[in-house]
């Protein structure tokens, strides 16, 4: 019988920029794009599939859940679990950059906005605007990482239209440099409720509801697009992620730093 061959960094890296990126219920090897990275990394759809679902079994937001994912998951699998989440800033570029290598050799023009920090290390906690630009190039990886893992719909109103949903952060991204890039730290948000969320207006309680700030914020108590959009959805459950659950840790620095009691 031929050993099966160990798993590079590199395929290793794909496989991990696949799982942030790509909701959980696509996590099968029907699904194209793993259909056509699994071709680019020499692995088959099935394998990569099967990748994916040992990954997902080191996600507690997985395993909260009942859903355990296979057992499979190597001592590498979990090595790199433990660098993603202990520094989410070089991970994202580092698996972005294994993502647009192997797509610049399948088709040149095929790139993701990376190339201006290929070979560098970005160190997120810098203040000057060149090193902050490079940063932001995390942000789309940011993005997709977190509406994916809430099913490209708002955690508050269930609005599953992508153009106007929002990766928000609940640490704001200038008071936390560390996590500007962890999944986490974002909650998938209608346009209305991110800006709602970011002053203050509303936050998420420890038992995962909502709450609206009873500061006078509206002027005239018979708005009815306020009750409706804002004021309705107190006391409300939210839609709790398929990956990468909410940090309570970020949740109460919201509550207690950020939002109008």
């Amino acid at each position: 019988m031929t050993a099966r061959l160990a798993w590079t960094r590199q395929q290793l890296l794909v496989a991990f920029y696949l799982y942030c990126q790509i909701p959980f219920g696509e996590l099968h090897s029907r699904n194209p794009e793993i259909i056509k990275y699994a071709a680019l990394i020499n692995r088959t759809p099935s394998a990569l599939a099967m990748k994916l679902s040992n990954i997902a079994s080191l996600d507690p937001a997985i395993i909260s859940t009942g859903r355990k994912g296979l057992k499979g998951a190597s001592a590498a699998d979990k090595t790199m679990w433990q660098e993603m989440q202990q520094n989410w800033g070089n991970f994202a570029i580092e698996s972005s950059q294994a993502i647009n290598s192997i797509d610049e050799e399948n088709s040149p023009e095929l790139k993701l906005n990376t190339q201006q920090v290929i070979d560098k290390k970005v160190d997120y906690t810098g203040s000057n605007k060149v090193i902050q630009s490079k940063a932001r190039v995390g942000q789309n990886f940011f993005r997709k990482a977190v509406l994916s893992a809430y099913n490209y719909r708002c955690c508050i109103t269930g609005l599953s239209v992508p153009s106007l949903l929002i990766a928000s952060h609940i640490i704001p991204w200038r008071e936390d440099a560390a996590n500007r890039l962890n999944p986490s730290n974002g909650l998938a948000l209608s346009m209305l409720h991110d800006k709602a969320f970011d002053i203050g207006l509303i936050t998420i309680n420890e038992d995962m509801t909502v709450r609206v700030s009873q500061q006078k914020f509206v002027t005239k108590e018979s708005d009815s697009f306020y009750y409706s959009a804002l004021q309705s959805y107190a006391g409300k459950a939210i839609f709790l992620p398929e990956k990468f659950l909410p940090h309570v840790d970020f949740l109460a620095y919201h509550r207690e730093v950020v939002f109008e009691q």
